[in-house]
C-alpha cells in the first residue's frame, strides 16, 4: 500500500471533517529530499497545507510562525496532531509515514484530528 507522489500541488481531503462533510484543502506536496528539507522554512504564511512524504518528525528551527502538525500512518489515518512554536524539535512518531503541516489553528477547523482519515489528490498536469 506504498504511496508515491511527486513534488507539486494537489488537495488534501479530510473525510468527514467539518460538520460531517469532506473538507478539501489546497496542498503542496514535498517528496524530494530538497523539497522536504525546505518545507515551510522562511515563509510568513501558507495557503492550505504541505505534505512531507516520507516523514515521521519535523522541527521548527528558523520558522517564522507556529504550525499545526498532523502525523499520518501508511493508510493516511491521522495518528497524532500537535501545534509547534518556532524553534522546537518534534519527537518522531513510530508509525508515522507522512507529515502534514499548516498554520497553527486551522487543522481543528478542518476536522483534522487523531483518528481522522485523509486522502491526497494530486493535481493533473
Amino acid at each position: 500500500m506504498g504511496r508515491r507522489w511527486r513534488d507539486g500541488r494537489g488537495e488534501l481531503v479530510v473525510v468527514g471533517g467539518g460538520e460531517g462533510s469532506s473538507v478539501r484543502v489546497p496542498l503542496e506536496i514535498a517528496t524530494s529530499y530538497r523539497a522536504r528539507t525546505k518545507g515551510l522554512l522562511g515563509r510568513d504564511s501558507v495557503c492550505g497545507a504541505i505534505l512531507l512524504s516520507p516523514g515521521s518528525s519535523v522541527h521548527t528551527f528558523r520558522m517564522r510562525m507556529p504550525i499545526d502538525v498532523a502525523y499520518l500512518d501508511r493508510g493516511l489515518r491521522v495518528i497524532d496532531v500537535c501545534t509547534m512554536r518556532p524553534g522546537r524539535l518534534g519527537m518522531p512518531r513510530l508509525r508515522a509515514r507522512h507529515v502534514v503541516e499548516a498554520e497553527a489553528g486551522v487543522m481543528g477547523e478542518w476536522g483534522l484530528r487523531k483518528g481522522a482519515q485523509v486522502e491526497v489528490v494530486e493535481a493533473r498536469s
